[in-house]
């Protein structure tokens, strides 16, 4: 598709996988893209069910095994451009998942380092990302939305 379009904005769904263990650490990739460290992220495969999707980014990213266990959020980001230049606008599905089986490591060439941190330890993290941990962590919360701003007239 990119063929035919270019760099020109293109909307994607995707997902944040927020994967804890046993002992409640996050797993966390450093991109190496932008060198900053990040939630398991992939893009969803035409058809494909946001948890199988989450599941199947963790494996290909970290070579681990996971669960999901709950939705945290579903969230419209504004455009981002990649450092190929590539535009999306990305509608997000954020979900919480569990550690099942595997030793976590770099699995493919989107990350460099992957690493368990406590929860309250992470290196820094967009907006986004960020509110997907704290809802992981509060087990209580409810899945997050944005409020509507549409109004009929």
């Amino acid at each position: 598709m990119r063929t035919q379009i270019g760099h020109a904005p293109l909307p994607l769904s995707g997902v944040i996988a927020v994967v804890l263990d046993e002992e409640n650490r996050v797993l966390m990739v450093r991109r190496s893209d932008t060198g900053d460290w990040a939630l398991t992220t992939g893009c969803l495969e035409p058809s494909q069910q946001p948890a199988d999707g989450a599941a199947r980014e963790v494996f290909e990213e970290v070579g681990v095994e996971v669960t999901v266990e709950r939705l945290l959020s579903v969230e419209a980001l504004d455009l981002s451009v990649a450092p190929n230049g590539d535009q999306v606008y990305w509608l997000t599905v954020g979900l919480q998942c569990r550690l099942l089986r595997g030793r976590a490591r770099v699995n493919d060439d989107e990350s460099v380092e992957v690493g368990w941190f406590d929860l309250h330890a992470v290196p820094p993290l967009s907006p986004h990302q960020a509110r997907c941990l704290a809802l992981a962590a509060d087990q209580d919360s409810a899945a997050w939305i944005a409020r509507p701003t549409f109004e009929a007239g």
